[in-house]
């Protein structure tokens, strides 16, 4: 069953309840990626990708920042959903940024 609506109508944010554990899930991975990298930069010589890799991890941070503010302000649905939203936006930048690194990474261009 659906959560009733709050004030106004207004549903709870359901989308933030899902980004904000996946969006530190992927921090993790960037983390561990930027790590590997650090690693392997001694022995294949430099690259960008840890660069890019950090920049998708402050970008899947703020995703998870704005989508538990969202999640703490219910009782204000209107920046409740904005906050949410824009999250989502955020998440979904890093997920087609994350795939972006892989995709140049693996045919070695950065």
């Amino acid at each position: 069953m659906s959560e009733p609506a709050g004030e106004g109508g207004a549903k709870a944010p359901e989308k933030a309840r899902h980004i904000l554990p996946t969006a530190s899930t992927m921090i993790g991975i960037s983390t561990t990626l930027i790590g590997l990298v650090k690693l392997l930069e001694h022995y294949s010589g430099p690259s960008q990708v840890d660069v890019f890799s950090g920049i998708v991890a402050v970008l899947f941070l703020l995703s998870a920042i704005l989508s538990y503010l969202s999640t703490r302000l219910e009782a204000r649905p209107r920046l409740s959903r904005l906050l949410e939203q824009v999250a989502d936006n955020f998440f979904l930048l890093g997920l087609v940024g994350i795939t972006g690194v892989a995709f140049l990474f693996a045919y070695e261009v950065i």
